[in-house]
C-alpha cells in the first residue's frame, strides 16, 4: 500500500473563472469605478466654493476624507469599514452635523438684523441712508439679471452721458464691463419687480447708486457713514452717533436706540437664560412646556388604550367578522395624515362644521383654550389608535397561550389575569414603542399647526398660543412676523432636545427592569 503525499505540486489548483465570474466581476469594477467617479465629481464641484470663501479648513477636510474613500474602495483590505463607512458618513451629515450646528447657533444673536458681519452692517446701514444731492450725476440705466428674470439677483449696467463709460453693478459694487452672463429685463418683467428694483442699491465709496425708474440711475450720498477711528455711524444731518457694541452685536447710541441692521456675534449663554429668567418668556416657555407634556403623554397614553382595548376586544374567537372589523380600524391609519387633520379642523368649524350640527351644539371649539386643546386630543385619538391597535394585535399574538390557560387553572378572573400577565407583558414588548411615541407627539408639529396654529391667543401675546407645542413655539420664533430670532430658537430645540433625552433615558431604565422580571 502506498502514501500518496500532498505537497505544493499537487494540490488542487483553482478552478478557472468561467464566462460568467468574470462579467461579473467586470461589471462590479465599472460600477465601483463610476460611483468613485461621481464621489471624485462631488469632491471637485464642492471643492471650488470653499476655496472661493477661503474656508480652506473645508478643502482640506474634503481632500482627506476624498483619498481616504478612494484608498478604501480601490484596495482589498478593510472589508468590515467598506460597509460601515457609508452609514458613518451619512450619520455624520445628517445627524450629527444638524445638531451641532444647531448647538453652535444657540450661542449666537444669529436672527433679523443680525445675519452677516460686521462688514456687511456697516454696508447695509450706509447704503440704505443714500439720498440724492443736487449736482449729482445721472445714468443712463439698463436692468440686468442673472438666471431666472422673475427672481434671479439684480444688476445695474449704467452708462456715464459724458464719457459713455459702461459698468455693471451688483450688491457687492461696480464693475468695469457690459455684463456678460446677464440678461436685460424686457419693460415688463421690469415692471413685475419694480418694488425689489427700487429698493436695490450698488454701493460706491461714498454712498450708492439707485434707479429713477426704470431707464435713470443717480449716484447718491450716505447721510450714515461709518468712522474707523472710533469705532461707530454718524449720521450727517443730526450729527446723532451710534456707537459699535459687539456684545450685542449693535450699533448702539448714548440714549439706548440701535440700529436695525447689525451683524451676528457671539452671546454665550443669553439666549439659554433669556428662556428661564426673562418674565415673559420665561412664563410662555413653562406653561408651553406643561401642555406639551399633557399632549404627549395624552396623545400617547390615550391611543394606546383604545387600541389595546379593540386589539384585545378583537382577540376573541368569539367575535365574528374579526378580519372586517380590523381592516375598518386600520383605515384613518391609511389616510394621509395632513389631510385628515384639514379635515377635522374645518369638523370642529363653530358655524358649520359637522360635529356641531350633528351634535346640535354652539361651542367654539377653537375659541378658548379648554376647547381647543381638547379638541386637537380627540383629533390624536382618531389618527393614532390604529398603529397602536396593530402594534398591541401583534403582541398580543405573541404572548403563549399556556400562559392564560395557567391563569384560569389558579381560578384568576379575566380582570386579574390581564393586570398580572397580559398587561405587564405588553409593556415590556410596547415600551420601546410608547417611547418612541412620545417623542414623535412631543414634536408634533403637523397635528398643532394644521389644525389651530397654535390658538387661541391672548390678545397682548401673539407669540404664545393656548395649543402650542415647543416646536410650534419655537418655529414662530425662528419664522414669525415679528422677526427671525434663529438663535434663540436654535436654544429652544436644545431644551426640547434634552426634555426627550431625559424622559427616554428613564423610561429605557424602567423598560429593562421590566424585562428582567419577567424574562
Amino acid at each position: 500500500m502506498t502514501t500518496q503525499l500532498e505537497g505544493p505540486a499537487t494540490r488542487a489548483l483553482p478552478a478557472p473563472a468561467t464566462v460568467t465570474e468574470r462579467n461579473q466581476t467586470a461589471g462590479g469594477l465599472l460600477i465601483k469605478v463610476l460611483l468613485l467617479g461621481v464621489v471624485v465629481a462631488i469632491a471637485v464641484w464642492a471643492a471650488f466654493p470653499l476655496a472661493g470663501g477661503g474656508h480652506w479648513t473645508g478643502v482640506g477636510i474634503l481632500a482627506l476624507t476624498t483619498a481616504a474613500l478612494l484608498y478604501l474602495y480601490l484596495t482589498r483590505r478593510h472589508v468590515p469599514a467598506k460597509y460601515l463607512v457609508p452609514g458613518t458618513i451619512f450619520l455624520i451629515v445628517f445627524q450629527i452635523y444638524p445638531v451641532l450646528y444647531t448647538a453652535s447657533t444657540a450661542f449666537t444673536n444669529f436672527g433679523d438684523g443680525h445675519r452677516g458681519s460686521k462688514a456687511d452692517a456697516i454696508t447695509a446701514i450706509q447704503t440704505a441712508s443714500v439720498t440724492r444731492v443736487p449736482g449729482s450725476t445721472e445714468y443712463r440705466l439698463q436692468i440686468l439679471v442673472k438666471g431666472d428674470p422673475l427672481t434671479g439677483p439684480l444688476a445695474f449696467r449704467i452708462t456715464d452721458p459724458k464719457t459713455g463709460a459702461v459698468q455693471v453693478g451688483d450688491a457687492d459694487g461696480l464693475k468695469d464691463g457690459t455684463g456678460d452672463g446677464y440678461t436685460v429685463l424686457n419693460a415688463g418683467q421690469a415692471s413685475a419687480r419694480s418694488k425689489e428694483i427700487t429698493d436695490f442699491t450698488v454701493p460706491t465709496g461714498g454712498g450708492a447708486i439707485r434707479s429713477s425708474g426704470l431707464s435713470r440711475a443717480y449716484e447718491g450720498q450716505a447721510v450714515r457713514a461709518y468712522d474707523a477711528a472710533t469705532d461707530s455711524i454718524r449720521d450727517a444731518n443730526t450729527g446723532k452717533v451710534w456707537t459699535a457694541d459687539g456684545a450685542t452685536g449693535s450699533f448702539v447710541a448714548s440714549d439706548g436706540e440701535k440700529l436695525a441692521q447689525g451683524w451676528q456675534t457671539g452671546v454665550g449663554f443669553t439666549n439659554f437664560t433669556r428662556v428661564l429668567t426673562d418674565d415673559t418668556i420665561g412664563s410662555d416657555f413653562l406653561r408651553t412646556l406643561i401642555w406639551d407634556l399633557v399632549f404627549a403623554l395624552g396623545s400617547t397614553g390615550g391611543t394606546f388604550l383604545l387600541g389595546m382595548f379593540c386589539a384585545i376586544a378583537l382577540q376573541s374567537t368569539r367575535v365574528r367578522f374579526r378580519g372586517l372589523y380590523r381592516i375598518l380600524m386600520v383605515l384613518p391609519y391609511a389616510m394621509p395624515s395632513f389631510a385628515m387633520l384639514l379635515v377635522w379642523r374645518d369638523m370642529f368649524n363653530t358655524d358649520f362644521g359637522l360635529i356641531n350640527n350633528v351634535l346640535g351644539i354652539g361651542v367654539d371649539w377653537f375659541g378658548t383654550g379648554i376647547t381647543a386643546q381638547l379638541a386637537v386630543l380627540l383629533v390624536q385619538l382618531w389618527l393614532g389608535y390604529p398603529y397602536m391597535f396593530l402594534v398591541t394585535t401583534g403582541a398580543l399574538q405573541s404572548i403563549p397561550g399556556e400562559l392564560r390557560d395557567a391563569t384560569r387553572v389558579d381560578g384568576a378572573g379575566p380582570f386579574q389575569a390581564f393586570r398580572k400577565i397580559t398587561m405587564p407583558l405588553l409593556l415590556v414588548a410596547l415600551t420601546p414603542l410608547l417611547i418612541s411615541s412620545f417623542a414623535f407627539n412631543f414634536n408634533n408639529f403637523n397635528a398643532i399647526y394644521l389644525t389651530t396654529e397654535g390658538g387661541p391667543f391672548p390678545a397682548d401675546n401673539p407669540n404664545s398660543g393656548a395649543t402650542d407645542l415647543l416646536i410650534t413655539y419655537t418655529y414662530r420664533l425662528a419664522f414669525g412676523g415679528s422677526g427671525a430670532q434663529y438663535g434663540y430658537a436654535a436654544a429652544v430645540s436644545i431644551f426640547i432636545f434634552l426634555i426627550v433625552a431625559v424622559v427616554s433615558a428613564v423610561s429605557f431604565r424602567k423598560t429593562r427592569s421590566q424585562e428582567e422580571v419577567y424574562s
